[in-house]
């Protein structure tokens, strides 16, 4: 049997290996603090929906003027989705 073969194998038996199995006393739990600006991986692109919302004038007008490199309509769905997000940690 070649060094592969004993890799994959030995990949095979790890992977069928329950979580509750797995020894991870030498790794210590990262604190919370960690997570404060986590942010998703680039490669992360949610499923879009196209709709219509009726908006004040003047928002969209300072999201217009105040757009970043993305556009305004990506900053609102940034704005809502960290709304969403701390009404969920507040939840929690």
């Amino acid at each position: 049997m070649s060094k592969a073969d004993d890799r994959l194998l030995e990949l095979a038996r790890l992977e069928a290996l329950p979580d509750n199995a797995i020894d991870t006393h030498d790794i210590p739990e990262a604190p919370g603090e960690n997570w404060l600006n986590a942010r998703r991986g680039d490669l992360y692109r949610p499923v879009k929906q196209a709709i219509t919302i009726r908006l004040d004038a003047d928002i969209v007008a300072w999201f217009k003027d105040n757009a970043g490199g993305s556009g305004y309509q990506t900053d609102i769905n940034r704005v809502l989705r960290l709304h969403v997000s701390q009404s969920h940690k507040r939840d929690a």
